[in-house]
């Protein structure tokens, strides 16, 4: 099945070398793009993408409102919403970590190689998270946010969702996560979706970014 993507970036020339490499990929297409994140809602509701690579910045409506501004028109609508990747020139761009917050599904460096891009789109519109984890305990620690281990405490995981929140959040994916603790992925998924529902978290990506604040799997750690 063809990935539908959405570009999203103020630059017309970004806009073209990413629309050259993504449309070169058979099960790859660009069905659209817009230079202002005010446009977004509009654009993905007309043209319907499985995935909208998003610049961070950009001088009129960001990366960041726009994301939340799309999601929450999704949720709204009852619709299912497309999957967001943020594109940023800096790795210690903190308006990375509130687009993560935001709901994106991971974000990638603009200098990064085109196979990173491509492989990167194709990840987050499996449903996985693309987090770099030693950049986002970086991002975190940078950010100065006030530590609250109450909340994630609240939440009562079990053992075992600790155990798959831990290795989310090192970047395994869900069958990698289930060939280290010895579990089927169905399980894994099933995990995943009762520390969703648990942390009341949209996303693995949110999920991360609350286990990180939270002090649950610390910034500074290996």
């Amino acid at each position: 099945m063809t990935v539908k993507v959405l570009l999203v970036d103020d630059e017309a020339l970004v806009r073209g070398g990413l629309r050259y490499i993504i449309d070169a990929e058979p099960d790859l297409e660009v069905i659209g793009d817009v230079a202002d994140g005010a446009d977004v809602p509009d654009a993905v509701a007309r043209t319907r993408p499985d995935v909208v690579l998003m610049d961070v910045r950009m001088p009129g409506l960001d990366g960041i409102s726009a994301t939340r501004a799309l999601l929450t028109h999704a949720d709204r609508a009852g619709a299912a919403a497309p999957r967001v990747l943020v594109l940023t020139t800096f790795e210690n761009d903190d308006y990375v970590l509130d687009a993560l917050r935001a709901g994106a599904s991971g974000f990638l460096l603009k200098r990064a190689h085109p196979k990173q891009v491509l492989e990167g789109i194709r990840v987050v519109a499996r449903g996985e998270a693309l987090l770099f984890p030693t950049a986002l305990r970086r991002l975190v620690a940078a950010s100065g946010a006030a530590v609250d281990g109450d909340r994630l405490a609240r939440a009562r995981l079990s053992e075992r969702e600790q155990e798959v929140l831990r290795l989310l959040a090192s970047g395994l994916s869900n069958p990698e996560i289930g060939a280290e603790l010895f579990l089927g992925t169905e399980t894994v998924k099933t995990h995943v979706g009762s520390i969703l529902a648990k942390l009341r978290v949209r996303d693995r990506t949110q999920a991360v970014v609350r286990a990180y604040e939270s002090g649950f799997v610390r910034p500074g750690a290996d």
